[in-house]
């Protein structure tokens, strides 16, 4: 008898144990229900992690006029540049996972993840990603003096010259550079790295020749490809461009993999509640079905994408293995 009350009295702790677990899981997800269904009821701040004017600042805030009224309160955004991206990048990795604070993510935010040992965030286990805005493939270029008008022509000049040629990208560390080293290690070439601090800076030397080459963003390079500053090689891109019909990507040219694209998207902090990731991410996708939205991303090159958040985690995940494979093979390493 002492036996049976023994353990059922241990029975009676766990089942005690197990119901206030149920009640306190329960009582969680209503909160967590009761919050998405009234959200957002006060501003949001949307973190852009580059200065205010650059490609990313006017995609932000074309975006968040557009969601704004689809949700019905104030988007904010505000400039925290500073650290290739990893200072606004660590602030909302950081914040509270209310949705209140969002980022306007990058390709960086998956290319510093190889190249950073003290990164203050991971974007994989730190972020909740909401949905992708936009795409825009980069673009080989050449000075018009570099008497190549393929990629075949261009490696067996560079493989002629090695070390005497070189390449430009906006920066150490970014997706140009990565870009660069990416051909170099596919193609068997050598050719010199010069970064420059931003991507206006290293495509006028590429016009003017104290540069070779480099791997453009096709929404900042096309003027100059179409004004005949610069001769395209290849588009680093799963397609050719409407803009650019004749360029081949660099697949069709024979180097498939070297897929370069610019992109951004949004980002909540990792334990946001699925219910207000996914009315964000709707509301997102809605404005990018716009014609409105996609003839202006088609005007700069750009294609709007608005996938769903498990297709868009997936392509995060992706792109970080991508680049850190690539950082690791050519060494590029920042910290």
């Amino acid at each position: 008898m002492a036996i049976f009350a023994f353990k059922s009295k241990a029975y009676l702790r766990l089942s005690l144990l197990f119901f206030g677990v149920c009640l306190a899981t329960q009582a969680s997800s209503q909160s967590a229900s009761a919050a998405a269904a009234v959200y957002p009821s006060q501003p949001i701040r949307l973190i852009v992690s580059f200065a205010a004017g650059g490609p990313t600042d006017v995609f932000a805030r074309l975006i968040a006029s557009k969601l704004e009224k689809e949700l019905g309160q104030p988007i904010i955004v505000e400039n925290k540049p500073g650290g290739g991206s990893n200072i606004g990048s660590e602030f909302v990795a950081k914040a509270k996972p209310d949705g209140y604070t969002l980022l306007v993510g990058t390709v960086a935010n998956t290319t510093n993840m190889g190249i950073y040992k003290n990164l203050g965030y991971d974007t994989v286990r730190d972020f909740a990603p909401i949905t992708q805005i936009m795409s825009s493939p980069s673009v080989l270029v050449v000075n018009t003096d570099i008497p190549v008008r393929t990629l075949d022509e261009l490696i067996a000049y560079v493989k002629a010259r090695p070390g005497k040629l070189n390449y430009a990208s906006s920066g150490a560390g970014g997706m140009q550079h990565h870009a660069g080293e990416m051909l170099k290690l596919r193609a068997g070439i050598d050719v010199l790295h010069i970064p420059y601090k931003g991507a206006a800076p290293a495509l006028t030397d590429v016009i003017g020749g104290t540069v070779n080459m480099g791997f453009k963003t096709a929404s900042g390079v096309m003027p100059a490809i179409q004004s005949g500053k610069v001769r395209a090689i290849a588009v680093a891109g799963s397609h050719r461009l409407a803009q650019l019909p004749d360029v081949p990507t660099m697949a069709e040219a024979g180097m498939p993999g070297v897929e370069a694209d610019s992109w951004n998207g949004l980002f909540a902090p990792a334990g946001t509640p699925p219910a207000i990731i996914n009315k964000l991410a709707n509301a997102t996708i809605a404005i990018l079905k716009t014609q409105e939205i996609k003839d202006r991303f088609a005007a700069i090159s750009a294609t709007p994408v608005g996938n769903t958040p498990v297709e868009f985690s997936k392509y995060v995940k992706d792109e970080v293995d991508k680049w850190g494979k690539v950082a690791k093979e050519a060494n590029v390493q920042l910290n």
